[in-house]
């Protein structure tokens, strides 16, 4: 019987049975960058520490079982996993990008990729027909699903489509939905990214990224690069995301449970004008997010009737804290406008839907009562004092 995927989180199967780490339970720490060998053309497997680190390798291979791919690369964070992707790609390259993705990714797409003459349609990916878009120097889509912070979300199977029909390869970012809820290389995705200091890590205490695949030959290129790049990974960041791990499902499970309860308060608030959450069944993700993933993840996004009542929210929350991650285990409030999307150019960020207006939330485990009476302290006080 294939197991599931809270188990999984914990048991890594191929090393069931193996006392050969004098049967340490927490997988080792191999905080060394090299590796002797007993004579010319015989290694223990190991080199040196920027091609491959046994802690290293043991995360990268329970995340790509997470995924369910053959292969994963761990880097040393979100971003410079998607540096490591752009890699794969020449000059001339074109590339269909969703146009709602995380600050940093346009921001690396607009400013490092494009000046290495890399090319980008950026499209509304959930709406638009992805295949209008598709030219003869097509290399790629690259996809967020629900995107952030605007929680749109794009069928991945009929994505993976128009990919395959077209000879090019689809990458979907995960971060948002972690391989607890959501596997996009079993729906047709060639690549999945992570953000592994979000959900994976969970703690808000490292920062990581992840590639996950399990085509051959691209997993060849990117050992290729990572080996060349060298931002893979250090050790001791790889044993704590395995910590984080082996939490993932309670964790998961607990923040969206306090998702849906907030995302129902708020829906009830007269400062709020708009509440988007892909478990809502008004969401118009909602019944794609049934057919495609496993939950609804705990991210959600809302707008309030102004900026100063906006502002006000993010002075006042004390439990709740005004910072700029997501995915650990206490709930943080972001402001996509000078946070999260702060780079991105005004025009495109209000085209998005990202006005000075909305907030967003990533859910933590704490009680959610004790959240939403937070937050009913809190507007409370902002309606007073913007009444005066």
């Amino acid at each position: 019987m294939e197991r599931k995927i809270e188990t999984k989180c914990l048991h890594f199967e191929e090393d069931e049975g193996n006392i050969s780490h004098f049967g340490a339970i927490s997988f080792p720490i191999y905080q060394t960058a090299t590796y002797a060998h007993t004579g010319v053309g015989k290694s223990t497997g190991y080199d040196y520490s920027r091609l491959q680190n046994p802690t290293k390798e043991h995360l990268e291979k329970v995340v790509a079982s997470l995924e369910n791919g053959t292969d994963g690369f761990a880097l040393s964070s979100g971003m410079a996993a998607i540096s490591l992707l752009m890699e794969l790609f020449k000059p001339g390259d074109h590339i269909i990008a969703d146009s709602d993705l995380y600050g940093g990714s346009i921001r690396l797409f607009r400013n490092v990729s494009e000046k290495n003459s890399i090319l980008f349609s950026n499209i509304d990916c959930y709406k638009e027909n992805i295949e209008k878009y598709i030219t003869k120097n097509t290399r790629a889509v690259y996809i967020e699903t629900p995107t952030n912070p605007m929680m749109h979300v794009t069928d991945i199977a009929k994505a993976a489509e128009i990919t395959r029909n077209n000879g090019i390869i689809l990458i979907v970012d995960n971060t948002f939905m972690s391989p607890y809820f959501q596997n996009p290389l079993d729906l047709g995705a060639d690549i999945v990214v992570h953000s592994g200091t979000k959900f994976l890590g969970g703690h808000n205490d490292t920062l990581a990224g992840f590639l996950v695949t399990k085509n051959p030959e691209i997993a060849e290129k990117l050992r290729f690069l990572i080996k060349t790049t060298g931002a893979g990974l250090a050790p001791f960041d790889s044993w704590l995301i395995l910590r984080g791990i082996k939490t993932l499902g309670v964790r998961m499970e607990k923040s969206q449970e306090n998702a849906i309860k907030i995302a129902h308060w708020l829906k009830k608030q007269e400062a709020v004008a708009d509440v988007i959450y892909p478990g809502l069944p008004e969401h118009s993700g909602y019944e794609i997010m049934k057919k495609q993933a496993r939950g609804f993840g705990s991210m959600l996004t809302f707008s309030v009737k102004s900026k100063a009542f906006a502002l006000s929210i993010l002075e006042k929350v004390r439990m709740i804290k005004f910072a700029e991650s997501l995915g650990g285990v206490e709930t943080l409030i972001t402001y996509p406008t000078t946070q999260t999307h702060a780079d991105v150019p005004q025009e495109i960020r209000e085209k998005n839907g990202i006005t000075e207006n909305l907030l967003r939330l990533s859910v933590g485990i704490e009680n959610a009562d004790d959240l939403i009476y937070e937050l009913e302290k809190v507007f409370r006080e902002t309606e007073c004092e913007l009444s005066v």
